[in-house]
This record gives structure tokens, sequence and C-alpha cells, in this order.
């Protein structure tokens, strides 16, 4: 299960489309808050996540999953690419940090090396 976080819906259903596509079960949400409420928390085996949404952003987000305890790879898009938020990101653990728009190719290759799948697209 990819779970996609994004306020924009375009990039929402784009990047669910876009997982649908790898054979994948993809479920979108508009707000990390959302997502947290939902019932595929637990199933989740990947979460591609904007950083910058009204309410939680995506670097809380991923704070919080740690302090919970899931450890959920994690995919952070944002259309404000900075140097010292790709750093934090990392830190922290997120696997991928992508600029929008993202390379497509790119993205898939992360999400195949967050489910230990080897990327042959």
């Amino acid at each position: 299960m990819i779970s996609i976080i994004d306020d924009d819906e375009s990039v929402r259903f784009a990047t669910a489309g876009l997982a649908r596509s790898l054979g994948l079960i993809a479920t979108a949400f508009e707000s990390a808050e959302d997502f947290l409420r939902s019932s595929i928390l637990e199933d989740t085996s990947c979460l591609i996540c904007d950083i910058q949404m009204p309410g939680m952003t995506g670097i809380e987000l991923q704070d919080h999953l740690i302090a919970h305890g899931y450890q959920i790879p994690i995919i952070l898009i944002t259309a404000f690419p900075e140097e010292r938020v790709r750093k934090r990101a990392q830190e922290t653990g997120a696997i991928g940090f992508f600029g929008k728009p993202f390379d497509s190719q790119a993205l898939i290759r992360c999400i195949d090396s967050a489910l230990g799948k080897p990327s042959s697209r």
C-alpha cells in the first residue's frame, strides 16, 4: 500500500495514478491529519508526502511517525526544494526528496527501493 499526501489535488491524483500504473495499491489524502485518522496507517508500506501543507507539514508528519514507532519509508516532495529542508528530511530518515515537478522515473526508482524491489525501470 502506497499512501500519498498532498494538498494539491492534481499532484495527489497524478502521483496515485503513477503508483497504480506500477501495479501498486495507492490511496491519496489531502492532509497529514486525514492520513493519521485513516484505517490504513498500519498497512502503508511507503508514504509519499508533500512538505508544505496547511496544518501538519510533511516534516512534522515524519517526526510524528518516528515518535510513535512507525518505520514507514517516506518520500518527501515539495515545490520549494531548499537545501536546508532536504538536509533536515534526510537527517530524520526520508529515503527520497524531490522538487516539483519531479522526474517520474526517479520517483519510481525511489518507490522500488522503499519496497525492497530491484529497480528494472
